[in-house]
């Protein structure tokens, strides 16, 4: 960056980027997330081979089920807008989509060779309503890994470098990692993943964004 730009203080260099190529960005990611809804669904309800129930760990038992942690688990829908808003050019733009792009694709690919389900909880659903319609929507398929998770360290990741690129002071860079974790936290405590789920999407999310980066050097 250049000496007027880090003088710039982090948030009116924020301000500046969003509006570029904004029918782009608002069009692209539109498009991106019926597409990629439309596969995850058909995949969900349509599995090609028998499904595997994924395994409980002592982590998933020391989580309690927690209703409160809904909105934090829908609040990724805005977190993975929030990369491409801050993407100044179409070159980073096309990039961008094509890494995040195969991060769900590779995730689609396993739920469609390898299905998985989250063990039932034994929950009665009818008590905690919003809840219950997440689940007859997202049902328990598509389980391992976790794209929920793999979207969000994905984008976190993204966002790092983003905002360490405005020079963004610390506290921000430390609520970026918040939310990522505590998306990643509510997939377990709304009984959508196990950990293993959690574990693979993590490790999806983080080497994608990896080789994003390194293929741009």
């Amino acid at each position: 960056m250049n000496e007027n730009s880090q003088q710039t203080p982090w948030y009116r260099q924020v301000v500046v980027v969003i509006p570029r190529h904004v029918y782009l960005k608002s069009i692209g990611t539109t498009l991106f997330i019926s597409l990629f809804f439309g596969a995850y669904f058909y995949l969900l309800k349509d599995p090609a081979y028998p499904p595997t129930v994924m395994p409980r760990t002592l982590l998933d038992h020391l989580i309690g089920f927690q209703p409160l942690a809904l909105p934090i688990y829908l609040s990724l829908w805005v977190y993975v807008s929030l990369p491409p808003a801050l993407l100044a050019t179409r070159r980073e733009l096309y990039d961008y989509g094509v890494a995040v792009a195969g991060t769900c694709l590779v995730g689609l690919i396993i739920f469609y060779f390898w299905p998985t389900v989250v063990p039932a909880s034994h929950i009665d659903w009818a008590h905690y309503p919003d809840v219950d319609f997440l689940k007859s929507m997202d049902a328990s398929g598509n389980a391992c890994p976790s794209l929920h998770v793999a979207t969000a360290v994905f984008s976190g990741i993204w966002l790092h470098h983003l905002l360490r690129r405005f020079s963004a002071p610390l506290w921000v860079l430390l609520f970026n990692w918040i939310w990522c974790v505590g998306i990643a936290y509510s997939t377990l405590a709304l009984r959508q993943h196990v950990a293993v789920d959690v574990l693979a999407g993590l490790t999806l999310g983080g080497l994608t964004a990896y080789l994003s980066f390194y293929n741009r050097q």
